[in-house]
This record gives C-alpha cells, sequence and structure tokens, in this order.
C-alpha cells in the first residue's frame, strides 16, 4: 500500500479503536459504528487528512457532532499512527489531522522505486469486466461523436486494467437487420448510378457520399454483374463487402485514436446461433410477451417501463432489441463478473425494456452497468460548429483527429463527466500554448526531461534524500504525487478517468510553482540531488497518468 493509504488506514484504524474505548467507559453511547471516510480536505490549511465519522455517528448517538468529536480525540491513541502531529476538531465536527513536517518526504522514494508501476494495484483481483463502448453502425464512417465514447471507453478500461481488473474491451458489429439490408441497397443505388442507371436511395437508406466512393471501389474491384442477381444475393453481397470495408476503416481510425479492443462482436454470429429466437422462446414460456396486431410484444410496462416494446414484427422481422438481449445474456454466458456498456444518450428509452427482459431471463442484472454519453458541441470563433449524423456538414472522426490532434482530442473529451454536455473549444485545442491544458500538462513534462538531460553527471536520482524537500512548493508538490494511487483507483471504480486530467493538470501546476521558487541545479549537492529525484517522480507521475488516459508524454515541446 502507498504512504497516503497506509497513513489513511492508521487514522481509520485509530479511530474505530478511540470509538471502542469511549464506548466501554460509557462515555458514548453504544451506536453501532457508520461507514466514514478520511480524505485529504480540499483546502491544506485544514490539515492532511479529515474525517466525517464525528458528524455521522451523531445523529445515532443524540449528541451534538463536537461533543462526539472532542471525545474522539481524548481517547484516540497518538503512537498508533505515523508521523501524527495532532488532531483538531473543526467546523460542524470534522476531525482534521496534522502530520509532521517531513512526513511526505518518502513519497518520492517510494514513486522512484516503483516506477512505471507507481499507481497500480491489486484492488480488482483479477476479476473479468467487459467494457463495451462505441459499436458505432457499420453503415458509414464514425464520426466526431463518437471520440467522445471511444475516449472514455478506452481510458475507463485502461483504469481497470490498472487496478488489477481482468478488463477487456468490445465493439458489437451490427452487421445484420434491417439496417444491414439498407446498406446493400444503398450501396446498389450507388453502384447503378455508376453504371449510368436511375437510381434512388431507399427510404431510411445512408446517402453520405463515402457509398458513392465505396461504389467506384466495388466496380474497380468486381464489376456490375452483382446487378444481375436476383434481390436477396444483391442485398446480402454488397451490404457484406460495404460492412467490412466499413469496418475496416473503422477499426483504423480507432487504432489512430489510441483505441485497442479485445473483441468486435458480430450480430450476424449471434442470429446464426439463433439467439434472437431462444430470447423469443424464453420470454414466451416465462408469460412474458402477448400478440397483438400480428405483432410480439414484450409486457414491459409490467416491469415499470413507459411502454410496452414490440420484439418481433408482423412479418416476422424481430426488432433491434431482440439481438440485443441475445447478445447481452451471451456476455453474461461469457462468464464476465460485470457488464459496464456505454452508450449514447439517444439510448436511454431502450435499456429498460432490455434490462428488464433479461431479468426474466434470470440474469443478474445488477451486474449491468448502462452508462450513457452526452452530446457535445464543438464551439469555434465563439460560435457553434454544427454536426450532422447524415449528409450535410458531418464531420468525420478522421477529419477531426487531423485537425486538433489526437493527444487534445483525448485530453478535452476526458475532462468532462459523460452525463454532462460537453462544449469542446476547437480554438483552444489547437492552440500551442500554456493555456491549451494538455499542451501545459504535457509542457511541465518536457520541461522535467530537459533539466535531467542538464544535470551534472556527478549528481545521481538515485536515492536522494528527501528529507530535504521543506520548502512549501516541493511539500504541496509531494503531496500532488502521493494522492495519484487513489486517483487512479476512484477512476476506475467511480467510471471516471476525468479524475486523471484533473490529477494531471494538478500535478503539472506544482511543478511548475515548485520550479520557479526553488532552484534545482546550482544548489548544494544534497539539495540538488533531493530536489532532481522530486522532478524525476513527477516525471514519472506524469508519464504513468498520461499514459492512462492515451496521451502522449513528449520529451522535449
Amino acid at each position: 500500500m502507498h504512504l497516503l493509504g497506509m497513513r489513511r488506514e492508521e487514522i481509520r484504524t485509530g479511530l474505530i479503536r478511540a470509538y471502542a474505548a469511549a464506548v466501554a467507559d460509557a462515555m458514548l453511547p453504544d451506536a453501532p459504528l457508520p461507514s466514514f471516510s478520511v480524505d485529504p480536505p480540499r483546502d491544506e490549511a485544514h490539515g492532511d487528512f479529515a474525517c466525517n465519522l464525528a458528524m455521522l455517528a451523531s445523529a445515532r448517538m443524540g449528541l451534538p457532532p463536537r461533543t462526539v468529536a472532542k471525545c474522539l480525540v481524548q481517547y484516540l491513541s497518538p503512537e498508533a499512527i505515523v508521523d501524527l502531529d495532532r488532531l483538531e476538531v473543526a467546523g460542524p465536527g470534522f476531525l482534521n489531522c496534522f502530520m509532521r513536517p517531513g512526513w511526505l518526504a518518502p513519497v518520492v522514494d517510494e514513486v522512484l522505486e516503483a516506477g512505471s508501476a507507481y499507481g497500480r494495484s491489486e484492488h480488482g483481483a483479477g476479476r473479468r469486466i467487459l467494457v463495451e463502448f462505441v459499436s458505432a453502425n457499420p453503415t458509414g464512417p464514425l464520426n466526431v461523436v463518437n471520440c467522445r465514447a471511444a475516449a472514455f471507453g478506452d481510458a475507463l478500461v485502461r483504469c481497470l486494467k490498472a487496478v488489477g481488473y481482468a478488463a477487456e474491451a468490445e465493439y458489437y458489429v451490427n452487421d445484420a437487420g434491417g439496417q444491414f439490408r439498407r446498406l446493400g441497397q444503398s450501396l446498389e443505388a450507388r453502384l447503378r448510378e455508376r453504371r449510368g442507371e436511375p437510381a434512388q436511395i431507399p427510404d431510411g437508406g445512408y446517402p453520405g457520399e463515402y457509398l458513392a466512393e465505396l461504389a467506384a471501389v466495388y466496380a474497380q474491384e468486381r464489376g456490375y454483374q452483382i446487378l444481375d442477381e436476383p434481390l436477396e444475393v444483391r442485398e446480402e453481397h454488397l451490404g457484406r463487402f460495404a460492412v467490412e470495408r466499413i469496418l475496416e476503416n473503422q477499426k483504423r481510425v480507432l487504432l489512430q485514436f489510441g483505441v485497442h479492443y479485445e473483441h468486435f462482436y458480430r450480430e450476424s454470429v449471434i442470429r446464426a446461433e439463433r439467439g434472437p429466437e431462444r430470447v423469443i422462446d424464453a420470454l414466451r414460456a416465462a408469460g412474458r410477451t402477448m400478440e397483438r396486431d400480428g405483432a410480439l410484444w414484450l409486457l414491459s410496462t409490467a416491469g415499470g417501463d413507459n411502454d410496452d416494446r414490440v420484439l418481433q414484427k408482423s412479418n416476422g422481422e424481430f426488432t433491434y432489441r431482440v439481438p440485443d438481449i441475445a447478445y447481452h445474456a451471451g456476455k453474461f454466458d461469457r462468464g464476465y463478473d460485470r457488464l459496464i456498456d456505454v452508450y449514447g444518450q439517444d439510448h436511454h428509452g431502450e435499456v429498460p425494456a432490455v434490462v428488464l427482459a433479461l431479468e426474466w431471463l434470470g440474469y443478474p442484472v445488477d451486474r449491468l452497468e448502462v452508462l450513457l454519453t452526452q452530446m457535445i458541441r464543438l464551439i469555434q470563433g465563439g460560435r457553434e460548429v454544427k454536426i450532422s449524423k447524415r449528409g450535410g456538414t458531418f464531420i468525420s472522426m478522421e477529419e477531426f483527429l487531423t485537425d486538433v490532434g489526437v493527444d487534445a482530442a483525448r485530453f478535452f473529451f476526458l475532462m468532462r463527466t459523460i452525463d454532462n454536455h460537453m462544449d469542446f473549444d476547437l480554438d483552444l485545442a489547437r492552440r500551442p500554448s500554456q493555456e491549451n491544458p494538455v499542451y501545459y500538462v504535457q509542457y511541465a513534462h518536457a520541461r522535467i526531461c530537459s533539466i535531467l538531460r542538464g544535470q551534472d553527471p556527478s549528481l545521481s536520482v538515485e536515492a536522494p534524500d528527501c528529507r530535504l524537500l521543506a520548502h512549501p512548493a516541493e511539500v504541496a508538490l509531494c503531496r500532488a504525487l502521493g494522492t495519484f494511487p487513489d486517483e487512479v483507483l476512484a477512476a476506475a471504480e467511480g467510471r471516471a478517468p476525468h479524475r486523471l486530467t484533473l490529477c494531471a493538470r494538478q500535478v503539472a501546476e506544482r511543478f511548475h510553482a515548485f520550479y520557479v521558487q526553488c532552484r534545482v541545479l546550482g544548489e548544494a549537492a544534497e539539495v540538488a540531488r533531493a530536489r532532481l529525484g522530486l522532478c524525476r517522480a513527477t516525471q514519472i507521475v506524469l508519464q504513468n497518468c498520461l499514459a492512462l488516459l492515451g496521451v502522449s508524454a513528449p520529451e522535449r515541446m
């Protein structure tokens, strides 16, 4: 366990024992111990750790929080907490812990020893988590909206792996059903246009110019013979050609964005294995369906949904939610301990029916999390840039990344929680200055690399005497480095990789302050060695943090 974690646990244990001792002496009523937190306060003037135990326990005891807090201070054994200087009662009943000067110095040694492993843990104990994200229909190029889900999902998987989960990323390929057929029909229309025949994109089809380009590729490679085949053959063949070429492009752009998947799971496989039919049969057998107007309906209002949902149309075609239910059933059957879906906000009305059907099929839906990403607005010159999924001002993901760059795109998208709408400032993302948050962080890393390149060869960062790091700027930087493992864990467990952008910016800010206030080179040898050690530790934390975000850590800028 890292330094701050050890001290936190010592404080927790000490307060629990103080609580028990006070109850044993009848100084406090015998009430169940509440769950409480010990965390660094937002304002460092309030100590190194703050605890809310007294405020939470007071309601159960019928005593004022400050009375409980003062009693706990009286019974706390200071010897139980290494480096504890004093414990103070503050405000409505907070317990503020102040540690002795120099207590943070070992953080530097800790970081230097752990290196690239600093911040990692075995918290997840190898439990299996499957994270599905993006899963854009392979009916056209990925667009800028997909960037947000891609950045979030990939960073979340990285964080989960860092804290010991066996996390895997999956992309669900919708390569069957009505959309697939309409894609084949749309490509056929473009192919006929190219051969000089009148043709029209079908209702609900895909009019984007990318299909005209794809038709040109098809004609060059295979000619026009397919147009003489029966309708079903044309739809399947052209739909399959389009899906594979579009999916190939999607994979390429995702790799360009630094996103990696363990699995691309296909709807066509689920249908070939008769997954939808098994879902329908099981829901019928459970009495959860009814026939109405020639269609088969899921009685989802009985489970709290706003409406009953169609499972099978009157023409026998499954609605898209049936393969979705079968797909999720298959996820559970593959043995994952937890499933995480990252969907767009437009899915919010469909999620309850899928979850309800899974529950009625006997699956542990408490192990399924559905996270919905909110919309983004692109802002340029103070005005919104309109984006559209079909035609018009379509902005592809590839174009967007070429414009702002991978690092800026990932960092900016990860600066906000996905459950909030986001304005993406294109001008700021392009700007190579310290106003740009990702540039600010990367510049800190590059500056450290420059310092380390210019150090006196006789000075080594090995085993520095970190007790010499007593300047307030040094202490503040050590504190930021020490919180990194907690931030990684919170990012993973809270599904909140945005915390790491805040962490990176804080470390960079404190490093820049340290650099201004504390001369690194040219000091006495031992002081210079200690400060070089602090620089190297800061470089490691920035590298590790940026790696989890999928952002590069340049050595020169």
